[in-house]
């Protein structure tokens, strides 16, 4: 498969490595890439750690997270630094420990693609360890207004924290 231009290379010796994925990687993703990039910054660990973004889809490889996702991640001071690669089931499961979808149908294509079962997992699993009430899937806000983006936000914010948090607890 594609993966687009800026491919990120193996992580260092002893980094701790996450991938986000969504469908397009210019929603969910890289808002999920953009806030864990900026908790590491406010925790001083941005060192410690290998974080990117993919989606499923090729439809926008190249191109910069959508301006809706874009304007509310500037609200709350996050910058989104990635630009939309595909998936590439032969080089991203050396690269990264945990290989994360937004949605079931997003878990599904990775382990379709190859991606090891074992690493691959819904995002808000993690929030949802410490609230079995709480949401299973991010929703795509892509065809919706601004409300939903804002939703998102939200979401991934509560979700980039729990995995943070898990990751830091465990070796």
């Amino acid at each position: 498969m594609t993966t687009g231009r800026d491919e990120p290379a193996p992580p260092a010796r002893g980094r701790r490595s996450v991938l986000f994925v969504c469908l397009g990687n210019i929603c969910r993703s890289p808002l999920a890439q953009g806030i864990f990039e900026h908790l590491l910054e406010e925790r001083g660990i941005t060192g410690d750690f290998t974080v990117a973004s993919c989606g499923i889809g090729h439809w926008h490889i190249g191109s910069p997270p959508d301006p809706r996702t874009v304007a509310v991640a500037d609200q709350h001071g996050i910058r989104l630094r990635s630009r939309a690669r595909q998936i590439d089931a032969a080089g991203d499961p050396a690269r990264y420990e945990l290989i994360l979808g937004m949605d079931s149908r997003n878990v599904a294509s990775l382990i379709r693609a190859g991606y090891p079962a074992d690493r691959v997992g819904l995002f808000l699993g993690y929030l949802a360890a410490d609230d079995p009430a709480a949401p299973r899937e991010v929703p795509d806000p892509y065809d919706g207004d601004r409300d939903g983006f804002v939703r998102v936000h939200g979401l991934v914010r509560a979700g980039a924290e729990a995995l943070l948090d898990e990751m830091l607890r465990t070796p």
